[in-house]
């Protein structure tokens, strides 16, 4: 693994910390599936953590729950963030599991993560970060976004686990 050094106006996932850091966007976040506009905002977060791309978690009130249903028997554990619950997404004959993931009572560094979702770009027709459609951080656990702004290597790549 060779660390990529950023150009200007870059930014390096190896030099986002552990713990991760969240921190507020008014980047323009969207995720479309069949022609749906599953969340829009600019009022979003993002996580930064070293070694991913950022996830970013958009505000309730900015998804269309209309599109999502709540999966009744999937959690998983963050050490840093605490239990997350899990989203299918459903329009229609359409149907995609597990495709975002929320913090209903996430531990005190991550507070404003309640009432928030965050998506994984891979299971989406397209996601973008302002007008820039995002490319999917490789394998099936994490969900960051990569841009054309963050370079890596990017943890999720076949042989990264030991990271």
């Amino acid at each position: 693994m060779k660390k990529i050094i950023p150009k200007a106006g870059q930014e390096s996932v190896w030099d986002y910390p552990r713990p991760p850091k969240l921190e507020a966007t008014r980047k323009t976040l969207r995720v479309e599936a069949f022609g749906q506009i599953v969340a829009h905002t600019n009022r979003g977060f993002r996580i930064l953590e070293t070694s991913h791309p950022p996830t970013y978690y958009f505000p309730i009130d900015d998804v269309n729950l209309d599109l999502l249903v709540p999966v009744a028997n999937k959690r998983s554990f963050c050490e840093f963030k605490g239990v997350a619950t899990y989203w299918n997404f459903q329009f229609g004959e359409h149907f995609i599991p597990n495709v975002a993931w929320s913090y209903p009572q996430p531990s005190p560094n991550y507070s404003l993560l309640t009432g928030c979702l965050a998506f994984y770009p891979s299971r989406f027709d397209a996601c973008y970060v302002d007008d820039e459609k995002v490319t999917a951080q490789a394998g099936d656990f994490y969900g960051g976004w990569i841009t054309e702004d963050i370079v890596g290597p990017f943890k999720g790549e076949a042989g990264t686990w030991g990271w």
